[in-house]
């Protein structure tokens, strides 16, 4: 049955920009099933679809975001609003702490505050839209809490968490837990440097999701996405959480048979009526 699918993009996207999307790789699955799919910048226009993709992004959703897609009758992301690190993440820490540990400073927003920048919301300090890191590979890793300038606990745009690396033989290992739907994947990326990183990452291994991170997207209501975590003593951490990830050509997720196992995700909404 051919269906309509709308993706709702920030009202400063572009076609041009939204080429850097991994759901744009799902929607040429998509249009090839025969469905129709149509972008949409912003809540300006409203087009009849049958269900509607939320990928605003940015780390805090707009309300008039969420708002317009709950006129449909099925949204994929439509309660997810909130995904800076100090909404979820039990690693944080103040300047009072008893921590003896190694820490690390990141921005609070998702990918360094950049998404934000490039759509001209200032910093949450008032200083600018110029981010305090130029990207997440500049975060920093420090011996302990004594060692952080006071103004990165004072600056808002920043959180101070301690630093859980997962160490095997000498390098790093960051498990990547990817999904759409009834549709996921993970793998786990390998690294010798302790920011593991698509630029870092000398190995990875696909493996299966740890259920501490499986519950958290539930708990959390998180329909697509991919959620950053290590596993120490047994446990998932988690690291880092995006609704809006990226699609490139060595990225083994969005590899083409994967991404049309992932694009197959989609049909686990559209057999729910009602859900928005």
């Amino acid at each position: 049955m051919r269906r309509r699918i709308a993706v709702l993009f920030h009202e400063t996207d572009t076609l041009k920009s939204i080429r850097q999307f991994g759901v744009m790789g799902l929607a040429e699955v998509w249009r090839e099933q025969g469905h129709e799919v149509r972008c949409l910048f912003g809540t300006g226009t409203r087009v009849e679809a049958d269900l509607v993709f939320v990928h605003v992004d940015l780390s805090v959703v707009p309300d008039a975001y969420l708002e317009f897609a709950a006129e449909y009758p099925v949204s994929v992301n439509g309660r997810v609003k909130d995904i800076r690190k100090s909404a979820f993440s039990e690693q944080l820490l103040g300047p009072e702490d008893g921590w003896e540990g190694p820490v690390i400073v990141k921005s609070d927003r998702n990918y360094a505050g950049l998404p934000e920048a490039w759509r001209g919301v200032p910093r949450l300090d008032g200083s600018g839209l110029t981010p305090v890191f130029p990207s997440s590979m500049a975060y920093r890793i420090y011996a302990g809490l004594r060692a952080v300038p006071p103004a990165a606990f004072a600056c808002p745009d920043l959180v101070v968490e301690r630093f859980l690396p997962e160490e095997e033989d000498g390098l790093y290992h960051v498990r990547c837990y990817e999904f759409l739907g009834n549709r996921e994947a993970c793998v786990r990326n390998v690294s010798t440097h302790p920011i593991v990183k698509l630029a870092t990452v000398v190995a990875r291994e696909s493996i299966q999701p740890h259920p501490d991170i499986v519950a958290l997207r539930r708990r959390l209501d998180f329909d697509y996405g991919k959620f950053d975590y290590v596993e120490r003593d047994g446990r998932a951490v988690i690291l880092d959480l995006n609704k809006t990830t990226g699609m490139s050509p060595s990225a083994g997720p969005m590899l083409d048979a994967d991404r049309r196992i992932r694009a197959e995700g989609l049909y686990a909404f559209l057999q729910e009526p009602g859900r928005g």
